[in-house]
């Protein structure tokens, strides 16, 4: 129903941005890039249970919710090799496979040490690099002056974090957050059955490259220097929004459900601005957004070091995620 509004919106231009491409594989890659981010954070809201449970140090908490992030980063490499040998279809659905496959061995045998934790990360960061299927899935079916509109709705996905901020916590509390593992697997699955039935390869997809292509950009300083920016950006809105449910109950005390609540609201306001931050770089420049993304986030971080109340220190991280996100 809803593809065929959107149709009747631009039945006048046929060369309209949902005239010229594939809705339903947009609306595909959307569900699963939102619902892998959300079990790819997952084991930051459980953090605080988790570790109660397994007696872990700040050290060993800090390396668990960093697992999936750093897994996600280097699987992408991966998965960006193979969508490019057998299609974004086919290594998407390999990629939530190996996805919900863990997170039912994980809920079936349990979690039991803090290796458990670390190969659960593992797994959970095929989630994370589902961003190197879900674009190209995506924008490929449309024409370079849509492929923006495109990626970037399918990009929206990035606000599945929101989700586990706010159901994981609570229902941790009600089931047991080994649990909630298994309770992933139910929309993992239902968004896996829409995916196999709504997505779909683009004709005429670009031939793979040798390895060699592909290192060529790293020939270049600005691919270093735009590697770095997006590390700091991305990574620092990914690696906050796992580590705050620590943060707000380590630091002020709070219930995991309340901190799931309060890094709701930082990671909602990140995802929200999103495309006002391309709306804000064509109309003033790469280089002048970027700068101001970075000075307000510093300042707004620096600021919760001082941050003497639950309060201020959310409203200082949410003006942190407004430019990181």
């Amino acid at each position: 129903m809803a593809t065929a509004i959107w149709n009747d919106d631009t039945t006048d231009d046929k060369t309209g941005f949902w005239q010229s491409g594939h809705t339903p594989t947009l609306i595909a890659a959307f569900l699963y890039f939102d619902f892998a981010f959300m079990v790819w954070v997952l084991l930051g809201p459980l953090a605080p249970e988790i570790a109660k449970t397994l007696m872990l140090t700040p050290a060993e908490k800090g390396l668990m919710v960093a697992t999936p992030t750093l897994a996600g980063a280097i699987l992408r490499v991966v998965n960006g090799l193979l969508v490019d040998r057998i299609g974004p279809k086919k290594s998407g659905a390999i990629s939530q496979i190996i996805v919900i496959v863990g997170l039912f061995v994980a809920w079936a045998m349990g979690v039991n040490s803090f290796g458990g934790t670390l190969a659960l990360g593992v797994i959970l960061g095929f989630a994370g690099a589902s961003f190197a299927i879900a674009l190209p899935l995506a924008s490929r079916w449309y024409p370079p002056e849509h492929q923006g509109k495109a990626m970037g709705l399918a990009g929206m996905g990035n606000s599945g974090t929101v989700l586990a901020a706010l159901f994981a916590p609570g229902l941790a509390k009600l089931f047991g957050w080994n649990a909630v593992l298994g309770l992933a697997c139910i929309p993992l699955t239902l968004v896996f059955v829409a995916y196999m039935m709504m997505a779909k390869d683009a004709p005429n997809a670009p031939a793979p490259k040798s390895l060699g292509q592909y290192l060529t950009p790293l020939k270049t300083a600005d691919a270093w220097s735009l590697m770095g920016f997006y590390a700091v950006t991305f990574g620092g809105f990914v690696g906050l929004a796992a580590s705050l449910p620590i943060y707000f109950t380590d630091r002020f005390g709070l219930t995991t459900i309340q901190a799931g609540y309060c890094t709701a609201a930082c990671v909602f306001a990140g995802s929200l601005v999103r495309p006002m931050g391309g709306a804000l770089a064509d109309a003033i420049g790469g280089v002048k957004a970027l700068t101001a993304v970075f000075v307000v986030a510093a300042l707004a971080l620096a600021g919760v070091s001082l941050a003497g109340s639950v309060e201020a220190a959310l409203a200082l991280f949410v003006c942190a995620m407004l430019a990181l996100g």
